[in-house]
């Protein structure tokens, strides 16, 4: 028999429960996105948005070579993004449906709204750069990119946070410094492997303070997160963000010390850069996956919550 707790003297001779689950049963449901189209769109959309800026850079600098890979870039990866975007949705006509109406409290509505305009953009001035045509109506439509850059890069961070889901909507804070980190690193990474050493360091410095933003913030979420963060450190998805993590921090070193020196370096982590940059995407894809199906990360934090809650309630006023 159990001792009644509160005598003095008296202690417990069994813990107390700990309910981490309803009878066994999932309490959210899993997301319906696909794998690889969302994590995928993610990852492109970070390579675009942060490529149009990364161009930008290159027009103002006089950096032809850098700011035609750094176009193509960006037009690329937003008509591969909406590729992966549409065929999760299954059919084109959906995605044009969400055009039809703005709801500035749905993420995705938003996004479509920042996609769209910035797909149109980035075409243009790419094909703009490559045919010599219409210079001045490329540069504007570089310009209009550069500013939907950055929303393109983050808003997906809100989209994944914006849900039930535990490991995505605890993460809300970090979640958008590692997309644009992430996005940083991969749009040098590739800028790196493209573009000659002497034009490159515009992109090296953007995959060096990307990926300083990144692990930054991965950090900051893995420590505030707690028992929440534990996908991010286990199965699949701690084993990708642990390969992503790793070959960040190789990557930006290899750049900073020898990647302005040795066009075979600036290859090699240009490419580790994008690699990672891919690897974050779906590591934090497939933590928030895992987080759903466990019903732990969704019975216990809510739990702790009322406890905070009743404890607060019952101090005295002073």
């Amino acid at each position: 028999m159990t001792p009644v707790s509160g005598r003095r003297g008296e202690r417990l001779m069994v813990e107390e429960p700990r309910f981490e689950t309803y009878y066994g049963r999932q309490i959210i449901k899993t997301p319906t996105w696909k794998t690889p189209d969302v994590p995928l769109y993610l990852f492109l959309g970070g390579v675009a948005g942060s490529s149009a800026l990364l161009a930008e850079g290159a027009a103002v600098s006089g950096r032809p070579q850098l700011e035609r890979v750094a176009r193509l870039a960006a037009a690329g990866g937003a008509a591969g993004g909406t590729v992966a975007l549409i065929h999760d949705l299954g059919r084109p006509e959906r995605f044009l449906n969400m055009l039809r109406v703005v709801k500035p409290t749905s993420p995705l509505s938003v996004g479509s709204f920042i996609l769209a305009p910035f797909s149109a953009l980035s075409g243009v001035a790419a094909a703009s750069h490559l045919t010599g045509r219409l210079p001045r109506v490329g540069r504007l439509a570089g310009l209009g990119a550069a500013l939907f850059g950055p929303p393109l890069v983050t808003y997906t961070a809100a989209l994944v946070s914006n849900t039930a889901v535990p490991a995505w909507h605890e993460a809300h804070r970090e979640l958008p410094y590692v997309f644009a980190g992430s996005g940083a690193t991969a749009a040098g990474g590739l800028a790196m492997v493209f573009s000659p050493c002497d034009q490159a360091g515009p992109a090296r410095r953007m995959a060096i303070a990307g990926a300083a933003i990144e692990i930054a913030a991965a950090e900051r979420l893995l420590g505030r997160l707690g028992m929440v963060g534990e996908p991010y450190r286990t199965g699949r998805p701690g084993r990708l963000m642990r390969a992503s993590r790793n070959m960040t921090a190789m990557a930006a070193g290899a750049t900073l010390l020898f990647g302005q020196r040795s066009r075979v370096v600036s290859v090699l982590a240009g490419a580790a850069c994008v690699a990672a940059s891919a690897l974050t995407r779906f590591g934090v894809f497939e933590a928030g996956v895992a987080s759903a199906r466990d019903p732990k990360y969704t019975v216990v934090p809510q739990r702790d919550r009322l406890a905070r809650a009743s404890q607060e309630h019952q101090k005295p006023v002073t």
